[in-house]
C-alpha cells in the first residue's frame, strides 16, 4: 500500500497513517495545480494535485483512523466536527471553482493513498471528461422557499379598532379556544398552499434560464436557516452569463404573499450536478 508522490520523482516510503481526502476534481494542466500550493485543507493540511492523463484531483493528507469509516462515521455524528469539515472542504473547492472549472467530490471521499485516487482517475476518466465539458460555463444557483405560519398569522390580523374596546363576547372559553386552534390551523394550512405554489412558480420563470435543475430534500433542524419551514429546496444548473437573468425572474416573486421567503443563494461551483465517486470511505 505505498503512497506515490504526484510528482514521477520516485517511490515514497508507505505511510500508513494518512489517507488522501479529494475534494475536487479538473482538467490536468490548469490554474488548478498552479493553486494547490496556496491552498490549505482539513486539518490545516497542504494540498496537492494528483494527475492521471488529462485529469487531476485536489487533495490533502487526513489521519487515515480519524477519516476511515468508522472515524468518518463518528465525525459526521458530531455537528461541530461536521460543520468544521463541511466548512473546509466548501473553502477549498470555491477556492479552487474560482480558477478554473472543477467537480466538486462529495463530502468525506477518501482514498488509501495517492495511487488509490490515481487509479480512480484513470477509471473514470471518460465520465469526469464529459462532465467538466458540460459544466464548463456554468454555475450553481440555489433556491429555498419557506412557509412561516407565524409570519402569515400576524400579516393577515385586522388592526385594532379605535375606541373602547368592544364587549365581552358571549363565546364560550371552550369555543372561543376551539375557534381560535381552527384559525390558526387554517393560516398554518394556507402558508404551505402559498409556499408550494411559490416554489412551482420558480420552476416555470427561471425554466428558459437554468439548464437543469435538482430537487434537495427540504433543511430541517438546525440546518434549516431563517424563521418558518424550509418547503422547498433546489439547485438549478445557470449558464455563468445568464446569473443576473436569473435573478431577475425571481425578483418579488413572493411580494405580497404573506408567510412566504424565498432564498436565492450562489452562483456556487456545481455541486450537485457533479457526479463523485461511489459511495463508501477508504475505497
Amino acid at each position: 500500500m505505498d503512497r506515490l508522490a504526484d510528482q514521477p520523482t520516485g517511490h515514497q516510503q508507505s505511510d500508513r497513517s494518512r489517507s488522501s481526502y479529494v475534494y475536487a476534481i479538473g482538467r490536468a494542466g490548469t490554474a488548478l495545480e498552479a493553486s494547490a500550493p496556496e491552498l490549505t485543507g482539513l486539518r490545516d493540511g497542504p494540498l496537492r494535485t494528483v494527475t492521471a492523463g488529462r485529469l487531476t484531483a485536489l487533495v490533502s493528507s487526513v489521519p487515515a483512523d480519524a477519516f476511515s469509516t468508522e472515524g468518518m462515521k463518528a465525525q459526521l455524528e458530531d455537528l461541530r466536527q461536521l460543520e468544521t469539515i463541511a466548512r473546509t472542504h466548501h473553502a477549498v473547492v470555491e477556492a479552487a471553482w474560482a480558477g478554473t472549472m472543477v467537480l466538486p467530490m462529495r463530502l468525506a471521499t477518501v482514498y488509501l493513498d495517492d495511487s488509490r485516487v490515481r487509479a480512480m482517475l484513470d477509471e473514470r476518466a471518460a465520465e469526469f471528461d464529459a462532465l467538466l465539458s458540460r459544466l464548463e460555463g456554468h454555475a450553481e444557483v440555489g433556491v429555498k422557499v419557506y412557509a412561516d405560519a407565524r409570519a402569515a398569522a400576524a400579516a393577515g390580523a385586522p388592526a385594532p379598532p379605535d375606541g373602547p374596546a368592544p364587549a365581552a363576547s358571549a363565546v364560550s372559553p371552550g369555543r372561543a379556544y376551539l375557534q381560535q386552534r381552527q384559525a390558526q390551523r387554517r393560516t398554518h394550512r394556507d402558508a404551505y398552499r402559498a409556499a408550494g405554489a411559490v416554489a412551482a412558480d420558480v420552476r416555470v420563470r427561471v425554466a428558459d434560464v437554468a439548464r437543469d435543475m435538482v430537487a434537495h430534500r427540504p433543511q430541517q433542524g438546525e440546518l434549516a436557516s431563517g424563521a418558518g419551514e424550509n418547503i422547498a429546496n433546489e439547485a438549478y444548473l445557470v449558464p455563468t452569463h445568464r446569473i443576473g437573468e436569473f435573478h431577475r425572474a425571481l425578483k418579488g416573486l413572493p411580494d405580497g404573499v404573506p408567510g412566504v421567503r424565498v432564498d436565492i443563494t450562489g452562483p456556487w461551483a456545481p455541486y450537485s450536478f457533479a457526479t463523485p465517486p461511489a459511495e463508501g470511505t477508504n475505497p
